[in-house]
């Protein structure tokens, strides 16, 4: 026999078990173990040495479980700051202060033009103009907040 085929036929017999093959596979997997001994005998040594493995117990100090389940939540804390969704914020914020400061005087005009068209006093459409920009602002503030507090829910 090929010894390519041989190796092929071990390779799909551990990926069987850890990946799972298609249907072809299986069916190539089988033909070829019901006519080669050696194959055979790797998988049901492969078997045996799994079914072994699963019989085995270890016992785990004390708290080590919870010690375990305390890190992973950190590291996930870790990589959830460092989530790309928040360097997309980050970008988002910066873009939107460029373009805010960029059209500051075309937004003065309009508000001022609005503002005299409408008899408005200049208090109010001076107020308008702030408020263009801050209410995004605050808005995005409160978005971070909000997640900042479901996540301090979600670790307690």
């Amino acid at each position: 026999m090929n010894s390519d085929l041989h190796i092929g036929a071990q390779k799909l017999i551990a990926q069987q078990r850890v990946e799972g093959i298609t249907r072809e596979e299986e069916f190539r997997l089988a033909a070829h173990l019901a006519e080669c001994e050696s194959c055979a005998a790797f998988a049901r040594e492969m078997e045996q040495a799994l079914s072994a493995f699963r019989g085995v117990t270890a016992e785990v100090p004390r708290g080590l479980v919870n010690r375990t389940q305390l890190r992973v939540r950190l590291r996930a804390e870790e990589l959830r700051e460092r989530a790309p969704g928040r360097t997309l914020l980050w970008a988002i914020a910066a873009v939107s202060w460029a373009l805010g400061v960029a059209t500051a005087p075309w937004v003065w005009r309009g508000f001022e033009w609005v503002g005299r068209q409408t008899g408005l006093p200049k208090p109010v459409w001076e107020l308008g103009v702030v408020l263009w920009w801050a209410v995004p602002a605050l808005i995005a503030a409160g978005a971070v907040i909000f997640e900042r507090r479901g996540r301090a829910q979600e670790l307690e």
